[in-house]
């Protein structure tokens, strides 16, 4: 790629960017939110085309104008967020990704086949929704492998993958470099890319900043790179013995919504203020409707659930909220936020009653329009106004926003999701110090997260959700990764 911009209203998202993968490496695109890599993405995979600039692909002109005429060069990708089917069985969902001539004949037997050489197991007549996160994964995998791409873009490929599904994952990655394909690695776990990447391209505001060896590097250094100014990790506080429990839940039972999902199988652990309680698990385990039952979005088949000593089992969000339970779903566009609402009008779905946005049921939106531009200021959203769709937004910075529109409502107890999914390093770290300050002031944090290297960070005591069951719990200071990736995946906590 020579000279490549490509502007939005607003918005130069790439400006003037020189980027070169050479053949049979694993090459590293990094850059905190905003920085341009998924746009820069995009232009490659066909997807969006750039304003100027000119790109090659094995040294030929290359100019796509939708993906289909990437994958036909020899592009492969998979997405961050997989576009499955649950429906479908693996071998009919790689039939919709794969050009006509690929899908006939044989393709259980090449599924089958191709999934076996790279260590990537599938049963292609398996429906899609009895799959794991990891095995959806390779599904994705296995489906651009089956076009013999010469290049490979993977968009944060382990965010929802346990430790020992991580290794194997490398393993394919190392063998695809072997034979000669190139891999294009977009991730925030700078770790991973010091252990896998041959090098590194740097973006910061849309232009090339800097290039490295990952290995020479240490995954903070790759971080200066990356802010132009020094990581500062969070800081877990020196707290006393953690206070009463705050929140209590007792044998809680829902169904999935979904008849692919998992639902709450007998759910029970308590959470106590001033401390943050960890909560591990593979997605896909009963994520989804914990954090539904414990916001009161859904009503339980049965199981009580106590807020500070009073039953809540009952009540729904805005009862809750007032009682000082607030939380933030995975789901950021589309759950936590309205995507076709402004920052301003987004802060009513869930801060009107603590923060007194609509007194006497009144709206007031000087209130609204004060208290969303404290949590942009806050939290460094970057965003020209509050007054911006939420969808307009890059990924990370409406997680800034919806997390931070809940921290500052000070909470006595918070339920949290992924809080730094898709999020750079420095967000991650504003989000994790947030949340450890939280639990210095009294509050119970609950913390959902697949990143089990945040966990380890900030948590005070770790569980693991399984199969809508949660296991017992362990102090953090005895926890470690394979650790917890063996309790994700239903052993013991012992």
């Amino acid at each position: 790629m020579s000279g490549i911009s490509k502007r939005f209203p607003g918005v130069l998202a790439n400006d003037a960017v020189d980027f070169t993968v050479a053949p049979g490496e694993i090459h590293a695109l990094l850059g905190e939110n905003g920085a341009g890599k998924s746009t820069l993405v995009k232009m490659i995979y066909g997807v969006m085309r750039p304003d100027a600039g000119v790109m090659q692909f094995n040294g030929a002109p290359f100019a796509p104008s939708k993906p289909a005429q990437a994958r036909d060069a020899g592009v492969g990708m998979v997405f961050q967020h997989f576009s499955l089917f649950e429906a479908l069985t693996v071998a009919e969902n790689v039939a919709l990704g794969v050009p006509p001539e690929l899908a006939r004949g044989d393709l259980n037997d090449r599924v089958a086949q191709i999934s076996h050489d790279y260590g990537l197991p599938l049963d292609p007549r398996r429906a899609v929704g009895d799959l794991s996160v990891g095995e959806r994964q390779r599904v994705e995998i296995v489906r651009a492998l089956l076009q013999s791409p010469s290049l490979l873009i993977m968009d944060e490929p382990t965010s929802v993958l346990t430790p020992q599904e991580v290794e194997r994952l490398f393993e394919t990655l190392n063998r695809l470099r072997s034979e000669g394909c190139s891999v294009l690695y977009i991730s925030h776990k700078l770790d991973e890319v010091k252990t896998l990447c041959d090098h590194a391209t740097i973006l910061r505001g849309g232009r090339v900043v800097a290039h490295c060896q990952p290995a020479q590097e240490s995954a903070a250094s790759m971080a200066e790179l990356m802010l132009g100014e020094r990581l500062v990790p969070a800081q877990r506080a020196q707290s006393a013995d953690a206070g009463p429990v705050r929140l209590r839940a007792d044998g809680l039972e829902l169904a999935s919504e979904s008849p692919f999902g998992v639902g709450l199988r007998g759910l029970s652990f308590e959470a106590r203020g001033g401390e943050i309680l960890g909560v591990a698990g593979v997605a896909g385990n009963g994520q989804d409707a914990m954090i539904q039952a414990l916001l009161g979005e859904r009503t339980l088949g049965s199981g009580r659930i106590e807020l500070d000593g009073v039953d809540v089992t009952t009540d729904g969000p805005s009862v809750r909220r007032q009682r000082g339970l607030c939380g933030t779903p995975e789901e950021r566009l589309g759950h936590a936020a309205v995507p076709s609402f402004s920052l301003t009008e987004n802060t009513l779905l869930s801060a009107r009653e603590r923060q007194h946005l609509a007194p006497s049921q009144l709206i007031n939106p000087a209130a609204a329009a004060d208290f969303a531009q404290q949590v942009i200021q806050t939290f460094g959203v970057k965003t020209p106004s509050a007054e911006t769709y939420a969808a307009s937004l890059s990924g990370g910075n409406l997680q800034k926003f919806v997390v931070g529109r809940e921290v500052l409502q000070t909470p006595e107890v918070y339920v949290v999701c992924q809080p730094t999914w898709g999020v750079d390093a420095h967000a991650a770290a504003m989000i994790r110090q947030a949340l450890v300050d939280m639990a210095a002031r009294g509050t119970a944090v609950i913390v959902i997260s697949q990143d089990l290297d945040e966990l380890l960070e900030i948590s005070t005591r770790i569980g693991a959700l399984y199969l809508g069951q949660m296991s017992d719990t362990i102090d953090a200071a005895d926890a470690s990764a394979q650790k917890l990736g063996e309790m994700m995946l239903g052993a013991a906590a012992v």
